[in-house]
C-alpha cells in the first residue's frame, strides 16, 4: 500500500466513523427520546458530536483492531459503531473541561453550555448553562458506554475492553482533578514530574492508549503486547500535549478555534511554564511570575511571555521533549507484532500529528539556534 493510498484508506475510515456517528445519534433520539425532553438538548448534543474533527481515537481503535485481525476480516458496521464510544468519552471530557475553564469556544463554535444557557430566558443564564453543561456531559458519557456495547466479540475480550475504557474515564477525571488542583497552587509547587502525570492521565490516556489497547483487547492481540501499546500511547500522549501547550502560546487564534490568551489566562501549569520558572534567576524570573499572576492578561503580556519562552530556552525544551518520546514510540511500535500494512496506518495518522510543533519553533527561530 502506498502513500497515497494509505492517504484515502485513512480518510475513508474517518468519513465511515463520520457516517457512524451520525447513524448512532439518529438511533438515540428513538431510544432515548432526547428531543421529546428538550429539541435543544439534543440538538446541542448533536450538533457539539458531528462538529468538524481529525476522529483520531476512533480511527486508532480500528487501525490496531485491524492490525490484529486476520486480513480477511472485514471492519463491520458494529465495529464501526462501537468505534464512536471513544468519540463520546471525547466529547464528555470536552464539555467538562471547558465548563471548568470557563472557555466561550470549542472547535470554533460556542461551547456545549453556552449554548445550553439559551435553554430559557433567565437573567441567571450563565449559571443555566454550566448546570446544564454538565447534564449533557453526563449523557455523552452513558452514550459512550452504549456505544461501546455495539461490538461483536467475545464475552471475555468484551468486557476486558469495555472495563479498560471505564478505567480509562476514571484516571482520565483524576487527571482533570490534579489539573484543577495545579490551577490554584504556585508554580513554585509544580514540579515537572507533576506536569508528566497530568499529561499522562488527562491526555495520553484516553486519547492514544486506550483507543488501541482497547482494540487490540477487542482483537485477541497478544497478550505480550497489550502493555507496550499502552506504553506507546502514553509516550505519544505526551508529546501531543506539550505540543498543544506550545500551540496555545505561540498560535493565532484564528488556527486553534479558541481565544488565544486562554491558556495564559488561565495560567496553566505546562512544561514550558515550569521550565522557564526552574531556567529563570532574579529580575527575569520576577517579571514572569508577574506576567504569569497577573489576573487579566493582555496580548502584550503574551507577546512578553513569548519571549521570556524563547530567552529561556524553554521552546526549544519542550521541543526536544516531544521528539525523544516521539524516537521512542516508534521504537516500541516497531516491535509489535501487527500487521505491517496497519503499523503504517498507525504510524502515519500520528506522525502527522506532530509537524506543528516544529513550524513554530521554526517561525520564531528559523536557523534553529533553540534546537
Amino acid at each position: 500500500m502506498i502513500y497515497g493510498e494509505r492517504s484515502r484508506t485513512i480518510e475513508q475510515l474517518r468519513k465511515n466513523i463520520d457516517a457512524s456517528l451520525a447513524s448512532f445519534l439518529q438511533t438515540v433520539k428513538k431510544d432515548y427520546k432526547l428531543h421529546l425532553v428538550s429539541p435543544l438538548l439534543f440538538e446541542s448534543i448533536r450538533e457539539f458530536t458531528l462538529r468538524k474533527g481529525k476522529r483520531l481515537r476512533p480511527l486508532l481503535l480500528i487501525l490496531t483492531y485491524k492490525a490484529y485481525s486476520p486480513p480477511d476480516k472485514k471492519i463491520t458496521r458494529e465495529l464501526y459503531n462501537a468505534s464512536t464510544c471513544m468519540e463520546f468519552l471525547h466529547n464528555f471530557m470536552l464539555i467538562h473541561d471547558d465548563i471548568i475553564d470557563r472557555s466561550h469556544l470549542r472547535r470554533g463554535k460556542p461551547t456545549l453550555h453556552k449554548v445550553l444557557a439559551k435553554t430559557v430566558d433567565t437573567s441567571a443564564r450563565e449559571k443555566l448553562g454550566i448546570d446544564l453543561g454538565i447534564i449533557a456531559g453526563d449523557i455523552v458519557y452513558a452514550l459512550a458506554i452504549d456505544a461501546f456495547l455495539s461490538i461483536q466479540e467475545p464475552l471475555p475480550r468484551k468486557e476486558r475492553a469495555l472495563k479498560y475504557f471505564i478505567q480509562t474515564a476514571a484516571f482520565t477525571a483524576m487527571g482533570e482533578f490534579i489539573d484543577t488542583v495545579h490551577s490554584a497552587q504556585d508554580l513554585d509547587q509544580i514540579s515537572e514530574k507533576d506536569v508528566f502525570l497530568n499529561y499522562t492521565l488527562k491526555t495520553a490516556r484516553y486519547t492514544f492508549d486506550c483507543p488501541m489497547v482497547t482494540g487490540a483487547i477487542l482483537a485477541d492481540a497478544p497478550e505480550g503486547d497489550i502493555p507496550k501499546i499502552s506504553q506507546f500511547g502514553i509516550l505519544i500522549g505526551q508529546a501531543f500535549q506539550i505540543q498543544d501547550d506550545m500551540i496555545g502560546i505561540f498560535e493565532t487564534e484564528k488556527n486553534i478555534g479558541k481565544p488565544i490568551l486562554s491558556d495564559l489566562a488561565e495560567g496553566k501549569k505546562t512544561i514550558l511554564a515550569v521550565h522557564a520558572y526552574r531556567t529563570l534567576k532574579g529580575p527575569q524570573r520576577a517579571q514572569f511570575l508577574k506576567i504569569f499572576h497577573k489576573k487579566t492578561k493582555t496580548l502584550g503580556d503574551l507577546e512578553k511571555v513569548k519571549t521570556i519562552f524563547i530567552e529561556a530556552g524553554s521552546l526549544g525544551y519542550a521541543l526536544r521533549a516531544v521528539k525523544t518520546r516521539l524516537a521512542q514510540a516508534q521504537k516500541i511500535l516497531s516491535s509489535l507484532k501487527m500487521n505491517q500494512a496497519y503499523r503504517i496506518l498507525i504510524e502515519q495518522s500520528l506522525l502527522k500529528l506532530f509537524s506543528h510543533s516544529q513550524k513554530i519553533v521554526d517561525s520564531y527561530q528559523p536557523h534553529g539556534q533553540l534546537i
